[in-house]
């Protein structure tokens, strides 16, 4: 028998999506991340996993620490924010997911038009000919 106070995943998952303060869009961007570590100045080409108003999260190579300050570029605009790192992941491949979030939200940064807060991506127009089995009540 279930505990009376376990949370159910989804519990957390609509916790979480309460608290975002902007969408998150799963979209590959090529950016450029600048920063310094050990002293010594760096500059990776990276890509975006997702991007919201407020950041992004993307796989970066060089080791970065939470709280870090790094500058992140983005090269079709050649427009250069300030961000601090709030999350990184553990490392595979070479890789570690980076959470990036921008000094202050900037939605222009990214150049697209972000989701209105109460879009739900179960809603989402699918390519002709494909098909979603709706979930049972």
């Amino acid at each position: 028998m279930a505990e009376p106070n376990r949370r159910t995943l989804d519990a957390l998952q609509d916790e979480s999506r309460e608290r975002r303060r902007s969408q998150r869009v799963q979209l590959i961007i090529p950016v450029i991340v600048r920063g310094k570590a050990r002293g010594a100045e760096f500059e990776e080409n990276a890509s975006t996993i997702s991007v919201n108003a407020n950041g992004c999260l993307l796989g970066l190579r060089r080791p970065v620490q939470r709280g870090q300050e790094v500058y992140l570029v983005n090269p079709q605009t050649v427009e250069e924010l300030p961000c601090r790192v709030i999350y990184v992941g553990p490392r595979e491949k070479g890789k570690s997911e980076v959470g990036l979030e921008f000094v202050e939200a900037s939605p222009l940064f990214w150049r697209i038009a972000f989701p209105p807060a109460d879009w739900d991506p179960k809603e989402r127009k699918l390519p002709p000919g494909s098909s979603v089995t709706p979930k049972a009540s």
